[in-house]
């Protein structure tokens, strides 16, 4: 069993932190526009409401409405796993590296935009499209540079890493706007609307209900904490335990949360202080994140 204490310990911390961190980034959304806002832990309460209640599902819907929150939530966590967090070594980090983590969360995506598809819903069909279309921008922009995660780490943690060496500050900026891309964050997108001309994640939701919801929500929340763990560990790997001794992996954890904290407020201020975009501007701000990451990756041979 001792092989398999990682696994379970990194799936008890995506499972029980991503739905704080969510919590979080909407209670200080709702207070940087003097609004009172959720509680940070109101997340739990909408899970526990979700998996209590009923499903009601469309008469056209096939298997691929069911097995879409599934497909969803697992591929999220298996990703998880595939990220250092607290430790610098990820627990399935032989799986797979980078490339198996965007090929997970594509597969996620996939079923969700068939999951959309699948009731006929103009608004899920609406959604689909849109979130396919962006996709394939913003994915090429997360791939751009090494695979090896926990080598890429590890060799951040090196005496050479500086976070403004302009391959750093270029990687660093592609990655974020990545983020709020996959994450469905303004200016991208509106998680908090259900508008018509504006919804993309949003509108693949709508014929959910009940446990499907609560794993689609949970399974959300999890890619958002991958996302930011990457951001948070590859660019500023400080306190990364190097093994596996309670206190190493007690300090580890204070950093790994006081690094999605910093990351949280970033979100939040970048939300607050912008306006989402029209529909037809989103792929020039994913462009410019691809070649951004581009510009990263030649700069890293250049500047050596």
């Amino acid at each position: 069993m001792k092989p398999f204490l990682p696994i379970l310990l990194q799936t008890i911390l995506l499972l029980a932190l991503a739905p704080l961190l969510s919590g979080l980034i909407k209670n200080w959304k709702a207070r940087f526009q003097n609004r009172r806002g959720p509680r940070i832990w109101q997340p739990y309460f909408d899970l526990l409401k979700f998996l209590r209640k009923d499903m009601v599902i469309s008469e056209h819907a096939s298997w691929i409405f069911s097995a879409t929150p599934y497909a969803l939530f697992l591929t999220a966590v298996a990703a998880g796993l595939m990220v250092p967090m607290v430790t610098a070594r990820a627990p399935m980090s032989l799986f797979g590296g980078a490339l198996a983590v965007v090929g997970l969360m594509a597969v996620g995506r996939f079923f969700l935009a068939l999951g959309g598809l699948d009731t006929a819903s103009a608004f899920g069909g609406m959604g689909s499209s849109r979130e396919m279309t962006l996709s394939a921008i913003a994915e090429p922009a997360i791939n751009a540079g090494s695979t090896n995660l926990s080598q890429i780490v590890l060799a951040s943690q090196g005496p050479g890493w500086k976070f403004l060496d302009p391959s750093h500050a270029l990687a660093f900026t592609a990655m974020f706007i990545v983020l709020l891309a996959e994450t469905g964050r303004i200016p991208v997108d509106n998680p908090a609307t259900h508008l018509e001309l504006t919804m993309i994640h949003e509108a693949m939701l709508l014929e959910y209900s009940g446990r499907y919801l609560a794993l689609l929500e949970w399974g959300a929340s999890v890619k958002q904490l991958v996302l930011m763990a990457l951001l948070a560990n590859i660019f500023f790997p400080v306190g990364l335990a190097a093994d596996t001794t309670p206190a190493a992996v007690g300090l580890g954890m204070v950093y790994f949360v006081a690094k999605l904290i910093v990351l949280a407020g970033a979100v939040v201020l970048v939300e607050t202080t912008n306006a989402k975009l029209r529909l037809f501007r989103v792929p020039d701000l994913l462009s410019t994140a691809f070649i951004l990451a581009s510009l990263a990756l030649v700069s890293t041979f250049l500047f050596r």
